[in-house]
């Protein structure tokens, strides 16, 4: 069964860069659109970044434009967030899953979440 797995977190100082990655032991995630998620304690999950599945189109939460990039290492057969410009508020633990519906940002329409990896910003 498609599961996936993150991987990459850790602790930065704000400012700083974290690079995580989404795979799929035994499968190739070519040809799935990809959304990622982040949860913060004590709020709700809330959609970050998504890529589409011929790589074609990315959406982005507002509050992480220009900061954040989802690209797919075909090569790898991973899903990257690339991480730049980390503020305190992008604490939290980030998923990503496969979306099966149209609404990037929307936890329901996604399936085969990862369990997650923690990012933690801090001075």
């Amino acid at each position: 069964q498609l599961q996936l797995v993150e991987s990459g977190g850790g602790l930065v100082e704000p400012g700083g860069s974290l690079r995580l990655s989404c795979a799929a032991p035994g499968f190739t995630l070519k040809s799935y659109a990809i959304s990622w998620f982040r949860q913060a304690p004590g709020k709700e999950r809330e959609g970050v970044a998504c890529i589409s599945s011929d790589d074609r189109s990315t959406d982005y939460l507002d509050s992480v434009k220009d900061r954040f990039t989802v690209s797919r290492d075909n090569a790898k057969k991973t899903v990257i967030l690339q991480m730049n410009s980390l503020k305190l508020e992008d604490t939290g633990v980030y998923y990503c899953a496969v979306l099966t519906g149209s609404t990037w940002y929307s936890a329901d329409e996604c399936h085969y979440w990862g369990q997650g990896t923690q990012v933690t910003v801090s001075s």
